[in-house]
């Protein structure tokens, strides 16, 4: 099943960034989210990224649990992120980590995506529940 939605982000710096060379920044961050749509549910996680020194050009992994409502069923799952942006031209990848879904969430499969326009997070999330 394929479905769409919105969702807010509040990243939190958990230790001093890192300089790297030639201006590469480090960094660990906490994040909380609200997804909202067919998605009813918050999550929390952590962040590694980098960004260089081109503006727009950056790197990042990320866990986050998600714990609410899908599409009528309640449980929470997690999500493994691939993100790499770079002027614009993003490929921000999330897949479901196998036997992580619990509750009515168990057996959950995917992988979303995530576009950002004009400052708004949207999401599509291509899921199977066994």
């Amino acid at each position: 099943m394929k479905i769409n939605g919105t969702f807010t982000v509040d990243l939190q710096p958990q230790t001093i960034s890192s300089e790297g060379e030639q201006g590469v920044s480090l960094a660990r961050m906490a994040i909380n989210k609200t997804f909202l749509g067919e998605l009813n549910a918050s999550s929390v996680g952590e962040m590694l990224s980098a960004r260089t020194a081109t503006p727009g050009s950056a790197g990042y992994v990320a866990i986050e649990q998600v714990s609410g409502e899908l599409c009528g069923k309640h449980g929470s799952f997690v999500l493994q992120h691939f993100g790499i942006m770079h002027q614009g031209d993003n490929r921000l990848i999330l897949e479901v980590v196998p036997a992580s879904g619990s509750d009515d969430l168990t057996g959950i499969s995917g992988t979303m995506t995530i576009d950002i326009k004009e400052g708004q997070h949207y999401y599509e999330f291509d899921f199977s529940l066994d």
